[in-house]
């Protein structure tokens, strides 16, 4: 019997290696999503160079901050999931690292995805307003609506989170704070 809960219990850990499939997926994805970014960056030098009528370049540019903010939460996803479920970086990769990564938990990644699709939710409400013409009130209501409800999620999160006590890494920045003495006025 022990052997068999030896084997069952192995089998289960291991298992996590599978989840390798899925970053390696996301960096795929990201990588697909880094071409279609470099078209965008070309649409918005024809619309620079060749401006199209009454268009102007606010929206290109939101449409690349919110690509960026896609790939930001598509590495941090991948990044911290890695870390978490299947293994920790070795130190030699750990030396090119984002300080973040050492320091980031289960918990901490849920608020850091909530306010990212936060931030994303708001470019796309941005968007929206820029274009109103192209959406109907009803449309425009249940946008501000899911965004409202983005909002409400990331504040509970966040404070899920302090009461878990997630955020028991505190900044090295408020570290230096602590140990210096008060600027002069």
């Amino acid at each position: 019997m022990d052997r068999i809960q030896t084997a069952v219990e192995r089998i289960i850990l291991y298992s996590r290696y599978i989840l390798v499939v899925f970053y390696i997926g996301l960096a795929v994805a990201l990588a697909i999503y880094a071409v279609s970014f470099i078209f965008e960056v070309i649409h918005l030098a024809e619309v620079a160079f060749f401006p199209p009528g009454n268009k102007n370049m606010i929206m290109p540019v939101l449409e690349l901050i919110d690509g960026a903010l896609v790939s930001g939460l598509i590495v941090m996803v991948m990044l911290s999931s890695y870390e978490n479920f299947v293994g920790r970086f070795g130190e030699d990769s750990l030396d090119d690292s984002p300080e973040w990564l050492r320091r980031l938990d289960h918990g901490s990644l849920k608020v850091k995805v909530a306010t990212a699709l936060l931030t994303i939710s708001a470019v796309k409400l941005l968007q929206v307003f820029m274009d109103r013409e192209d959406y109907t009130d009803a449309d425009i209501f249940w946008k501000v609506i899911i965004h409202v409800v983005f909002i409400a999620s990331a504040v509970f999160l966040a404070l899920l989170d302090r009461i878990a006590g997630h955020t028991r890494y505190p900044d090295k920045a408020d570290d230096k704070k602590s140990n210096e003495p008060p600027a002069p006025l």
